[in-house]
């Protein structure tokens, strides 16, 4: 009895003898971590990367598959396995900004009026990026352009052919945001640049967008602040540098993309290094058409007191974005409509059967006050409008960068001063 208490206090004297040391390191870990000043910082570090890690990993393995499908052999075109790849701290914020094309639930389908520039993007842009071994086997000058610009008036889906771009492209997309750049820290904005170009070369093909680039890339003016222009300084020289082109001489496949309004306010460097440009322009009569029925493909509409060529002739001069808002608040008409006849008749609204709700007429599109343009008669539309929407044969508004792309960049400038 006794030889089995010593022995079972032993053990007890053990057990606080091994574990003291490991509750004194944790104690003293604990104590060390609160008077450190850069906890908090270094707690933030690690969860982006394991945030930038997870997302990264969810892109690539969807694409491991493919490339080896595609590139069996020929190792120059895959990416890295997820295995394989090593971020810094400032690749793991540009990370952030990478966008899963799952996410994006737009298509080229989905877009009305501008099959001309995406014919153009799949055949100048998508193809040479994604399918590489199929154009450089044939001439060294097949590959993607460096950069490609969307400009022209707002509301005409520069921002949407970016969202569709993304989603079919297959190659990585970084979306990225003027804020993203921008740090308190002296010389961190210029290791954010850097850091976009070489997560993008570790991640290639890849397409890097910013949208309103007239905002970070501005025209370089004497009083410039001095931040601002070594960003822009930092950017050319990654984007057409030394760095451009591997150890092999393959030119990195990697696509800057931009959309502006303001083209006139692009720095003449950045312009030169944008060589393919579509000027996205206001909707044609044929391309309205197919806006018109793209919008109200799932909207019940009174097809006896429907009159869409009217509606065509009406919306001229009226951008995508404003036909899009227009038919959304004529769309409310039929509810209006039904909520006012049940409150009259003292109907509880409670719950609305949709079958109550009349189809969409054309009488909806008017009379209504409100932030959408309002749509005008024939005879309210402006001789110029009217001239240019006449002189449009094809489906879209838009013009590639082929033949004449100096002079519709001098028309939109010219629109845009007045």
């Amino acid at each position: 009895m006794g030889e089995s208490a010593r022995k079972l206090h032993l053990l007890q004297d053990l057990l606080v003898a091994a574990a003291a040391p490991i509750l004194a390191y944790f104690l003293f870990r604990q104590i060390l971590s609160r008077f450190d000043p850069d906890a908090p910082q270094k707690e933030e570090a690690r969860s982006k990367a394991d945030a930038a890690s997870r997302k990264l990993e969810g892109i690539l393995a969807s694409k491991e598959s493919i490339d080896d499908d595609d590139f069996e052999d020929d190792d120059r075109w895959r990416r890295p396995r997820k295995e394989d790849l090593v971020l810094t701290p400032y690749e793991q914020t540009i990370a952030m900004e990478v966008v899963a094309p799952d996410e994006i639930p737009v298509s080229f389908e989905d877009i009305g009026g501008l099959s001309t520039i995406i014919e153009e993007l799949k055949e100048s842009v998508i193809y040479p990026l994604t399918l590489p071994h199929l154009y450089s086997s044939h001439s060294s000058l097949l590959s993607a352009p460096s950069g490609v610009l969307l400009y022209g008036p707002p509301g005409c889906g520069k921002t949407m052919l970016a969202k569709a771009l993304a989603h079919e492209s297959g190659a990585c997309f970084i979306n990225l945001h003027i804020s993203t750049l921008t740090e308190k820290w002296y010389g961190d904005s210029n290791k954010l640049v850097a850091a976009v170009f070489s997560l993008a070369r570790k991640l290639q093909p890849a397409i890097v967008f910013i949208d309103e680039i007239d905002a970070v890339l501005g025209t370089r003016r004497s009083g410039e602040h001095e931040a601002s222009g070594m960003v822009k300084a930092e950017f050319m020289t990654h984007w057409d540098g030394l760095s451009s082109a591997n150890r092999a001489g393959t030119p990195q496949r990697i696509c800057i993309l931009g959309a502006t309004n303001r083209i006139q306010d692009i720095d003449e460097a950045i312009l030169r290094r944008l060589p393919k440009k579509f000027a996205v322009g206001l909707p044609a009569a044929r391309a309205r058409m197919h806006l018109f029925n793209l919008i109200l493909k799932n909207t019940k509409i009174d097809r006896e007191r429907f009159d869409l060529d009217y509606l065509v002739r009406v919306s001229a001069g009226m951008s995508g974005s404003d036909i899009k808002e227009a038919c959304r608040d004529a769309a409310m008409g039929p509810v209006r409509e039904l909520i006012r006849n049940k409150k009259a008749r003292g109907e509880a609204m409670r719950a609305v059967d949709a079958k109550e709700v009349r189809g969409l007429r054309t009488e909806d599109f008017f009379g209504r006050k409100g932030g959408v343009r309002q749509m005008r008669e024939p005879d309210d539309v402006p001789a110029d409008v009217q001239e240019v929407d006449g002189d449009r044969d094809g489906d879209s508004g838009g013009r590639s960068s082929g033949e004449g792309s100096s002079a519709s960049e001098e028309e939109f400038v010219e629109s845009s001063a007045r």
